[in-house]
């Protein structure tokens, strides 16, 4: 629920300013002035600075906030003092939401309630698990659920990361040798090739044509790598849904393993948090960020809502996945059954991550040692002939 800040006059005439939660701007007026209180302005409370919000690292921040919260409330501390302790170990854009948060519960309003005014880093099913806490006096468990969720779920992304930063390293790497070659050694040697009037074999005249067309040419080049990310990016946004049936028809089903380790996972929570079945699919299906995975979902809530069990509404799963479901709905202990599928999966992802990474790091040495022979050679046989000549 939305939060109003108001400043006005008591009946006295004493100037008082404060807070008041309501659904909306009329609602606001109306409790107001129940109090007997005089309003000369009323706004709806907002983060200090409009669009330090934005500047908040959602991934970074929340996982820390989330666990620091439920270690002070675990300790019996308030949540107003806790929050007040959190907002003294951040700075910044991060601080003045803690403190605006806290502002809000200070006036009266709930924590969950609170955070709605910032959903851009507080997604939904995180407030609706803070709503749950709130009402059955479990708030320091469920923020701990929740705290393990978010560190579960920045580690699995975090080794997508970090298990691309070597190749990635290695193609800036291969593609700055080849631009330093082709644009400053090149050159010189192709003017000595000119100067001796040698015959050149056809590899030496491809690669000095080349040579000769980037360092001419090299605006040119940079203009349409630029097109050609513009080019991406459009067809990634209006064709969202093409590109999104491609990733998961890409051989070997690493984003597969992903997707469904992601899923099951917030599955697992949202469920043990206390969710039906139909408000866990809905949050989970989000988890993944893929709309054709999310289709699968939606069709899944449609054959719960007429009935059906939940393993048998998974259509489209994998086999071993929807028997496990079926296991856990059987013997009532599903979340765990869904943690152990998610734990089946993210070792299948990490298996297929590593195995890709075990072929694409020789191959980019491969394929840099082939391009590197071959401009070698190119230099190196028209030297030869120079040599033949001069003997």
């Amino acid at each position: 629920m939305p939060v109003y800040r108001y400043k006005g006059y008591k009946i006295n005439g004493t100037a008082t300013e404060g807070t008041i939660e309501a659904t909306g701007f009329n609602e606001a007026v109306v409790k107001i002035k129940s109090q007997g209180l005089f309003a000369e302005k009323i706004e709806e409370q907002k983060l200090t600075h409009g669009k330090a919000v934005k500047k908040i690292s959602k991934a970074s921040f929340l996982p820390i906030f989330t666990r620091n919260l439920s270690i002070l409330l675990d300790s019996g501390v308030s949540l107003t003092d806790a929050l007040s302790s959190l907002s003294a170990e951040f700075s910044g854009s991060e601080r003045e939401l803690i403190i605006s948060i806290k502002e809000g519960i200070s006036s009266g309003a709930s924590l969950h309630s609170s955070l709605e005014s910032f959903k851009e880093i507080f997604p939904d099913f995180y407030i609706t698990m803070v709503k749950a806490g709130e009402q059955s006096s479990s708030l320091d468990r469920v923020l701990k659920r929740l705290a393990e969720y978010l560190e579960s779920q920045a580690s699995l992304k975090a080794r997508v990361k970090n298990a691309l930063v070597y190749p990635v390293f290695m193609l800036f790497i291969s593609s700055a040798v080849l631009s330093f070659i082709f644009i400053f050694v090149m050159p010189k040697i192709t003017r000595i090739f000119k100067d001796t009037k040698t015959a050149l074999p056809i590899m030496t005249k491809i690669l000095i044509s080349i040579s000769s067309f980037i360092a001419d040419y090299w605006w040119l080049l940079f203009l349409f790598l630029i097109a050609i990310v513009f080019v991406l990016e459009r067809i990634i946004f209006v064709r969202r849904e093409m590109v999104d049936r491609f990733l998961l028809k890409l051989p070997g089903g690493i984003i597969q393993s992903l997707y469904y380790t992601r899923f099951a996972r917030t599955l697992a929570f949202l469920l043990e948090g206390g969710a039906s079945a139909l408000t866990a699919l809905k949050y989970a299906s989000g988890s993944t960020g893929n709309r054709e995975f999310q289709k699968r979902i939606e069709q899944a809530e449609t054959l719960i809502s007429e009935g059906n069990s939940l393993a048998s509404s998974l259509k489209g799963f994998p086999p071993i996945f929807i028997q496990l479901v079926s296991t856990g709905e059987k013997t009532g202990r599903l979340f765990d059954t869904l943690n152990r599928t998610a734990d089946i999966y993210e070792e299948d992802f990490n298996k297929k991550i590593t195995r890709l990474i075990a072929i694409l790091e020789p191959s980019i040495i491969v394929i840099m040692g082939i391009i590197v022979c071959v401009i070698v050679l190119s230099i190196l046989l028209p030297l030869f002939q120079m040599n033949q000549l001069i003997k």
